[in-house]
């Protein structure tokens, strides 16, 4: 999977590092496997011959001779990475995955002489990194927008030929991670995560219980974050950003704005007014547990646009919930709401409106709205929301399966594990077969498959395992880049 990475200030930088035992020595025999030209040596392995400074040098040059105007940034860095259980590749072979990236990419196209220079490191056994320099030798810059879509396309093809694990699709729904620098900014200040994750916590409850613009803003300015509102020649809202107090760059002299687009794919402007749902009158949490079981039923009947707006309210609910869920099971819950952070996002054409996304809405509104002695009032209670909360989840796990939304079926999975240990920590085993009523948590749920995705009479989809495992894709990992 290609995926970009961090760009060094300087090419000679960037080189330093990737040739470098790594932050945490984790490098291994570092060298080129490929390069724009044939037969180029390689700093590690023939020093005599070229240095690392030699190198830079080289890539450099046609941004040096460009007559007009520089990029700004003219370093372009992809890392490459085949999943852990896959065998490891020869450099031949990633030799030839690099080819087919950068020509995909537009960096350097096949038969292409005045193409971008480029090179591909590697030092470890599954990745790579490519860098280029954004200036082509005939002076000309070159074409690379998309180029990540258009490499995804590529690795396909690679997988395919090769029999390596495939990737999930491109569907812009995966979790925005904090990039390396923002973790040591965070690091440094002694904080617990980036501002990146305390401001993407912080939205998306504003947007989980908001009903209008006025509202999400307010909410968001009562957190203590700061908002700047975007209008259009009209005066109209159009667009907002957030910053964290004591957030600041360029030694201090401004604050870090992140976008409501630029923290998830979700918290656009226009996303989040998908969400907002007219007010509904507060329901006691006999009502909000009924609503929830009744919407579980009416996801798993869903279809595949309908079904969409479903998972959306879905995770609002979670996010809610965890909010103002009883200490003893707060952790854990909000671990599965982030957990199903990626599956309340269906990729393609969904619609937003529907009898189960209204009874998820209307339920959240009932855990805000509830007194604090009734949210906590003992472990039959909660045991009670948190056997609706599974019973939910496990059919947008069984919906997003029949839609053969893979990242997605594993976050709901996920998410409903760890609802079922939040469940043990009430002092109350979860029910079982034999004890439960019949509407109680199903052990099999049956969904409605996509039309033209797979036979029309699929078998049950079994429940999720009542004990959690770990989730390829579910968090960020070390390295350059935080997925395969």
């Amino acid at each position: 999977m290609p995926k970009k990475a961090e760009n060094g200030e300087t090419t000679a930088d960037l080189l330093a590092y990737l040739f470098g035992p790594g932050n945490h020595e984790e490098h291994i025999d570092p060298h080129l496997v490929a390069a724009w030209t044939p037969g180029l040596p390689c700093p590690a392995r023939n020093p005599d011959r070229i240095t690392l400074s030699d190198l830079a040098l080289l890539l450099d040059a046609p941004v040096e001779a460009l007559r007009g105007p520089k990029p700004a940034e003219h370093v372009w860095h992809i890392s490459v990475r085949n999943d852990p259980t896959d065998r490891t590749l020869s450099d031949a072979e990633w030799a030839t995955v690099a080819a087919e990236m950068v020509h995909a990419a537009g960096i350097a196209p096949h038969g292409d002489t005045h193409a971008c220079r480029w090179v591909a490191v590697r030092h470890a056994d599954d990745h790579i990194h490519l860098v280029a320099t954004l200036a082509r030798q005939d002076g000309r810059h070159p074409r690379i927008r998309g180029d990540i879509p258009r490499m995804h396309t590529a690795a396909r093809a690679f997988e395919t030929a090769w029999n390596l694990t495939p990737m999930s699709l491109l569907d812009q729904t995966a979790r925005r991670a904090p990039v390396t620098g923002e973790r040591e900014k965070a690091a440094r200040r002694g904080l617990p995560e980036a501002a990146r994750e305390s401001l993407q916590r912080t939205v998306r409850e504003a947007a989980a219980r908001a009903i209008n613009d006025a509202d999400f803003l307010t909410r968001l300015r009562d957190a203590g974050v700061r908002v700047r509102e975007h209008h259009d020649a009209n005066g109209a809202l159009d667009g907002y950003a957030v910053a964290l107090p004591g957030d600041r760059a360029d030694h201090g002299t401004r604050p870090v704005w992140f976008s409501g687009k630029t923290l998830a794919y979700d918290l656009s402007l226009p996303r989040i007014r998908e969400r907002f749902h007219p007010t509904i009158a507060p329901a006691d949490l006999a009502l909000a547990h009924t609503r929830i079981r009744e919407a579980a039923h009416l996801l798993a009947r869903a279809g595949r646009a309908e079904g969409a707006g479903d998972v959306a309210a879905l995770g609002d609910l979670l996010v809610v919930a965890a909010a103002t869920s009883p200490t003893p099971v707060r952790d854990q819950i909000r671990a599965a709401a982030a957990a199903f952070e990626q599956a309340s996002r269906a990729p393609g054409t969904r619609t937003l409106h529907g009898t189960a996304r209204a009874h998820f809405k209307a339920s959240a509104r009932a855990l805000e709205h509830a007194p604090r002695a009734a949210r906590g009032g003992g472990a039959p209670a909660v045991l009670a929301l948190l056997i609706a909360l599974v019973e939910a989840v496990e059919a947008a796990t069984a919906w997003h399966r029949a839609q053969h939304h893979d990242a997605q079926t594993r976050a709901a999975a996920h998410a409903a594990a760890l609802l079922r240990e939040a469940a043990t920590l009430t002092g109350t085993p979860p029910p079982t077969r034999n004890s439960r009523p019949s509407r109680a948590v199903p052990r099999t749920v049956r969904v409605t498959p996509a039309a033209g995705r797979g036979p029309a009479g699929s078998p049950p989809v079994a429940a999720v395992p009542a004990r959690p495992r770990a989730v390829p894709g579910a968090g960020p990992a070390p390295g350059p880049r935080s997925s395969r």
